[in-house]
């Protein structure tokens, strides 16, 4: 299938390769674990099963190939660019039963790395407690009152926004939550909610119960938009085809801006000006976008967008959510909207008034005070990415994402497994999918995906993510991970899996 989406960095940037990029030394990557790569992996010598690298008994010249592949690996994190910032990060230790110190961590989409500077300032969150108690929200080094003031603007960068148009609260569900409380209004035969098939579980739970809040039938009101028969990712023209035909009886549009499963990032101004259009609502889980592909929020006229911290920004177990709502609602007094202590306007919140004053900014959507500990690890986080840019990382992300999917092409070709998420890097993240087509011949015996993944971890110091029954996902998260980690989780998949 071949993009849709029009112009943008994704664009200019999807013909980044390797040679062209250069890239960063890696400072875990010691001499030693180059050694026992380079001459052990490659050699067929000490591999799990007595199997060598890449290959070993699949196409010819595979294990040669490969060779050329480790060294440009390690020469691709050698000339300073593409921005990478691992060493800021606390990578974990790969288990004892692997030949490698460090893990090549490929979770970040589920739970990113902690950036060694989070301790520090949560512990300087935990001093200004026990030294000013309560007149800590005015008195500590970063005044808790408005506290979730000093991450707006970094989190309007981050997404594309005005800063009246962010602000980071609560976990992700309950923002949407929050936000269906505004924007899902069903009336006469407006009343469905469109969501993708392969919607992350806790979106299908919310709208689900979204539409039984108002007096509906689920099964009736919720779409579930499914790919083709015989793919795996929507098309953009089959949405905006649907909205043609059936935009009528939609009240809201809640999609995955980048789908949790195949890692598809979908055509987010597209779809949302065919929704408008169609006179429906449009909002965006960004889940998995947040801090890993550009995103215009304001420019691309989306109603609202809500996001976790946790995945690619780094910001612990958890993590305190972030919400957008465009500026012509924020300045809107009308909408309805459930409310709370933060939700009225800052100068008259401790006159205790029964009736609420809204501020003309998405802080409106507020409900309570902001977790101080929690936010302290978000803080640090977004200004990492503020000090970055998303477009250095965006042109990392395309080149480490083409290098994995160039060896993981030559791995999958005689193997039972597929790459899922789409070739054309404009419409895909940091992320590749590979299917396991049933149980597959490996070293360890019949594996299916979940026990490959083991494999991966515990032989070879790769962690990866399942998501059952088939499917393994892959995240190179350009902040942290290396054209090494991509030759390693390719060279560990060739170990693990037969060739047919």
């Amino acid at each position: 299938m071949t993009s849709e989406r029009a112009g943008g960095p994704a664009t200019e940037m999807s013909g980044v390769t390797v040679e062209e990029t250069g890239g960063l030394g890696d400072p875990h990557d010691t001499g030693g674990d180059v050694d026992r790569t380079s001459r052990r992996d490659l050699g067929g010598h000490e591999g799990s099963g007595g199997r060598g690298g890449l290959g070993q008994g699949g196409l010819p010249g595979e294990r040669e190939a490969l060779a050329a592949d480790a060294e440009t690996a390690r020469q691709a994190e050698a000339a300073g660019r593409p921005v990478c910032r691992r060493a800021e990060f606390l990578v974990p230790p790969a288990p004892a039963t692997s030949r490698h110190p460090e893990l090549a961590y490929f979770a970040g989409n589920s739970l990113g790395l902690q950036p060694r500077a989070a301790r520090a300032a949560i512990s300087a969150e935990l001093d200004d407690w026990a030294l000013h108690a309560v007149e800590g929200h005015h008195r500590a080094a970063h005044p808790w009152l408005p506290y979730h003031a000093e991450l707006r603007e970094d989190a309007a960068a981050l997404v594309g926004a005005f800063p009246d148009e962010t602000v980071v609260m609560n976990s992700l569900t309950v923002n949407l939550h929050l936000m269906m409380a505004t924007f899902y209004r069903p009336a006469g035969e407006r009343t469905r909610i469109v969501i993708e098939d392969h919607a992350f579980s806790s979106d299908s739970y919310a709208v689900r119960s979204q539409a039984v809040h108002h007096g509906l039938d689920p099964d009736e009101t919720v779409v579930r938009l499914r790919p083709r028969e015989g793919e795996d990712c929507l098309r953009t023209a089959d949405i905006v085809d649907y909205l043609a035909r059936e935009g009528h009886r939609v009240a809201l549009v809640l999609l995955g801006g980048v789908n949790y499963l195949t890692g598809e990032f979908l055509d987010i101004p597209a779809v949302t000006a065919a929704g408008h259009a169609a006179g429906c609502r449009v909002g965006w889980d960004l889940a998995h976008a947040a801090g890993n592909v550009p995103l215009a929020l304001h420019d691309w006229d989306v109603d609202f967008a809500a996001w976790c911290s946790y995945k690619y920004l780094n910001s612990g177990p958890g993590a305190v959510a972030g919400c957008f709502v465009h500026r012509r609602h924020v300045t809107d007094p009308t909408l309805p909207r459930l409310a709370g202590w933060w939700s009225t306007e800052e100068a008259t919140r401790f006159e205790m008034r029964p009736e609420l004053v809204p501020v003309p900014t998405a802080d409106a959507w507020q409900i309570s005070n902001p977790p101080i500990l929690a936010m302290a690890p978000v803080r640090v986080s977004l200004r990492m990415f503020a000090e970055t840019g998303m477009a250095a990382l965006r042109e990392r992300s395309l080149a480490l994402t083409g290098y994995l999917e160039r060896l993981l092409t030559e791995v999958v070709r005689d193997r039972p497994l597929e790459i899922v998420t789409p070739a054309d890097p404009a419409r895909r993240g940091a992320q590749l999918s590979l299917r396991v087509t049933g149980g597959v011949p490996g070293a360890g015996g019949a594996l299916d995906a979940a026990a490959l993944a083991d494999r991966l971890h515990e032989v070879h110091g790769v962690l990866a993510d399942v998501r059952r029954p088939d499917v393994i996902r892959l995240a190179p998260v350009p902040l942290y991970s290396t054209f090494h980690d991509c030759w390693r989780a390719a060279d560990a998949l060739a170990r693990e899996v037969s060739p047919r």
